[in-house]
């Protein structure tokens, strides 16, 4: 009999077994997360996502804390924001932390069968290869958001002649994963046709329904209000990219209804707790 035949079993036992033991720890309370400072810094891609992982958060009823850190993008394992840091570990990125939080045990999805889990896996792909690289795109390679808005914003927080430095090394970089995945090349006229695309398969698969998949709201009905809410909420030279998701009235009624049942709650609730402070003082 081949090695690798039994070799393979112990492997796979043992992760089981890693999983297992992970899913038992206690949970660090609060979680933190890193990410940019958000009124001068960060830009529209790292806002998405940042905003895509609070609310996946929240509809976990996890209790976490904003750590706003200039230097976040370098902190990060992977280089990408926002991370979180969970008692020792530090997980970076939408589906690594989506994934982390199901081994510890907690999961938006498990009332969902094979097939339905499929299919939300495909739609959140979708979203990160149509949404996530047209923001990129737009703040990367448009000369007017890069030379307007992104090279301010990106270097506002490092000293002359560091903010140039990092700007080309950022650009750079973003350049090069884009030509790899092939929309670098593409006009912004095809950037805006994909995240169009994107949008009706999305609005059909929404449908009538209160979320992606019934009544209970999982990691892309996260994924998809941060990249929407911020889309709608951030202005930019161009405005093209706001006006074609707003002719998609069912994903804004989605991402209006997220704001209101998830985050609205939580302001509301820490407005009375400083009013009572106040009053007390």
């Amino acid at each position: 009999m081949s090695p690798i035949v039994l070799i393979m079993p112990h492997i796979l036992l043992s992760d089981s077994i890693a999983v297992e033991l992970e899913a038992q720890e206690p949970w660090p309370q609060p979680i933190t997360l890193y990410q940019p400072y958000e009124v001068e810094q960060i830009l529209l891609p790292d806002n998405a996502n940042c905003l895509a992982v609070q609310a996946f958060l929240k509809m976990c009823q996890l209790e976490f804390e904003i750590e706003p850190r200039k230097n976040a993008e370098f902190m990060s394992p992977s280089g990408c924001v926002p991370f979180i840091k969970c008692g020792t570990k530090l997980i970076s990125e939408f589906d690594s932390i989506v994934t982390h939080i199901e081994n510890k045990g907690i999961s938006l999805s498990n009332n969902l069968d094979h097939d339905a889990k499929v299919d939300m896996r495909a739609y959140v792909s979708l979203v990160n290869n149509v949404f996530v690289n047209a923001e990129l795109y737009i703040c990367w390679v448009d000369e007017i958001v890069l030379n307007s808005v992104t090279k301010l914003r990106h270097g506002s927080v490092y000293p002359w002649p560091l903010n140039h430095y990092l700007n080309w090394q950022k650009k750079r970089e973003v350049i090069k994963k884009l030509s790899i995945l092939g929309w670098y090349n593409k006009s912004l006229d095809e950037v805006f046709d994909d995240v169009k695309k994107c949008c009706i398969a999305l609005s059909e698969r929404l449908a009538d329904e209160e979320f992606f998949f019934g009544k209970e709201p999982n990691e892309l009905d996260a994924l998809v209000f941060g990249h929407i809410f911020t889309i709608i909420t951030t202005p930019l030279p161009n405005n093209e990219l706001a006006r074609i998701v707003k002719g998609y009235p069912k994903l804004i009624k989605l991402c209006k209804h997220i704001e209101t049942s998830i985050f609205l709650p939580q302001a509301i609730q820490n407005q009375i707790i400083n009013e009572t402070l106040e009053f007390k003082n």
